[in-house]
């Protein structure tokens, strides 16, 4: 008993049908070294993504094989698509790590108190910073948000507690048109729309936020609209047996129930539409100076402050490129952190469930 005891302890993976881990990252090291081989010897030189792509095609026939002659046929079917779907995944993140490090690396040294402090006014040549650009940014995103929100949910509503019939059809399918419009209609729609009320080329911060608010509109009401739709029944059906009317039941009920995703849903919608060029190169226009007036005068924003810095340079193109770039990381910077605020807000005030 004692000696079969032993033996069935020490039974080899090999031969119980399970290739161990170390042939997994084994093949993997040694694909990367002879790709790494080829791509020197062959190309003369020694390229990441070169070296990287001979090791997969390398990689992947031989662990299957090897897979294949231990663990049999299904198992070695299963390794293959769970390396082609990590290989899959790790392809997508490269341009997103590209990027990042990029925007980091080039951003970084003019990320700094004066970038934030200043503006571009009778700035040439190095100095100056993003402040106008910030300020407009805010104050325009924030203004597009208030006329998006209370028209997004309110629309929002209507389709899912009211909707009925060819009104209902309608509206949702010019959401669904609006939601695939280009940007650049919408700050030409709001151009047109604030000569026809104000004058001809009438451009400031409140033209801007109309077009940012045509593109936010459809993200609220879609976003806004599904969260309504998951609001259990038996909540609305058991307030209606209370006698309580049906705009009260959504006040008290449908709305508290699902708050947290509309708020997350909305800031997500802010993220998405804060960093809209072209609307606002035609809306908002080009100014170097600090202007908080949004009724009057043209409002730079950080998204065309970036644009304005990279594609007009002038003769000194490294200063206005480091410019560019700090732009794009704050950019980065608050997609991120409205994305943070926006999971914070659907993990704490989602509707608790238990005791």
């Amino acid at each position: 008993m004692t000696a079969l005891s032993t033996t069935t302890d020490k039974v080899n993976p090999l031969t119980a049908g399970q290739l161990p881990a170390y042939v997994t990252w084994a093949a993997l090291a040694g694909a990367l070294i002879v790709g790494g081989l080829l791509d020197t010897t062959l190309l003369s030189g020694f390229d990441p993504g070169t070296t990287a792509f001979a090791a997969a095609v390398i990689y992947l026939p031989v662990i299957y094989l090897l897979s294949r002659a231990v663990e049999g046929r299904r198992r070695a079917a299963d390794r293959l698509a769970t390396n082609l779907v990590a290989g899959a995944f790790l392809l997508a993140l490269l341009p997103l790590i590209s990027l990042l490090w990029e925007t980091l690396s080039t951003g970084l040294p003019r990320f700094d108190a004066k970038f934030f402090s200043w503006s571009m006014r009778n700035v040439i040549g190095a100095g100056g910073g993003a402040i106008h650009a910030l300020y407009g940014t805010l104050i325009v995103t924030g203004i597009a948000t208030l006329i998006s929100v209370p028209i997004g949910l309110m629309t929002a509503i209507y389709l899912v507690e009211y909707g009925r019939g060819a009104l209902a059809r309608g509206i949702t399918f010019f959401v669904d048109v609006m939601t695939g419009i280009p940007s650049i209609v919408a700050g030409l729609f709001a151009y047109a729309l604030m000569a026809i009320v104000f004058g001809p080329g009438t451009i400031n911060g409140l033209a801007g936020s109309l077009a940012l608010s045509v593109l936010m509109i459809p993200i609220v009401v879609r976003a806004t609209e599904e969260l309504l739709r998951i609001v259990p029944n038996e909540l609305r059906e058991a307030s209606y047996a209370l006698g309580v009317p049906k705009w009260r039941t959504i006040i008290s009920v449908v709305l508290p129930t699902s708050i947290s995703g509309i708020v997350s849903g909305v800031i997500l919608a802010i993220a998405r539409i804060i960093g809209e060029t072209a609307p606002l190169m035609i809306a908002a226009g080009f100014t170097n100076s600090i202007n908080t007036n949004p009724f009057a005068n043209p409002m730079m924003t950080l998204p065309v402050y970036v644009y304005d810095q990279y594609a007009h340079p002038g003769v000194q193109r490294e200063f206005y490129t480091e410019r560019a770039w700090a732009g794009a990381l704050t950019l980065i910077v608050l997609v991120m952190v409205l994305n943070l605020i926006g999971r914070f807000i659907a993990q704490r005030f989602a509707p608790k469930t238990g005791r």
